[in-house]
């Protein structure tokens, strides 16, 4: 099977900087997409960014301008980093990824999660 590991979280205040990290291991033949979502309390779950194989990225309306996404594609690894970061940032932030499993063909998974407060 497949684990995506995500770091980076923690606390930081508002107008400080955070980098997500997410790792994907297993059986792995290929990654297409990978992203990043947060679901704050209380609220449904949010597409961050996402960023295609060739690197084509793509993000939501709220985080442009302050976070970047990015990815190794030989390390199997995604990156989130988040700069002039506010209050409503604050979530828990998901690592997802389209991936392409040896003998299983291609399915999507997502990682555990990793908290990110931002304190004003």
């Amino acid at each position: 099977q497949v684990q995506l590991v995500e770091s980076g979280g923690g606390l930081v205040q508002a107008g400080g900087s955070l980098r997500l990290s997410c790792s994907a291991s297993g059986s792995i033949l290929s990654i297409n997409a990978m992203a990043w979502y947060r679901q704050a309390a209380g609220k449904q779950r949010e597409l961050v960014a996402s960023i295609t194989t060739g690197g084509s990225t793509d993000y939501a309306e709220s985080v442009k301008g302050r976070f970047t996404i990015s990815r190794d594609n030989a390390k199997n690894t995604v990156y989130l980093q988040m700069n002039s970061l506010i209050p409503e940032d604050t979530a828990l932030y998901y690592c997802n990824a389209d991936v392409r499993v040896l003998y299983r063909g291609s399915r999507n998974y997502w990682g555990q999660g990793t908290q990110v407060t931002v304190s004003s």
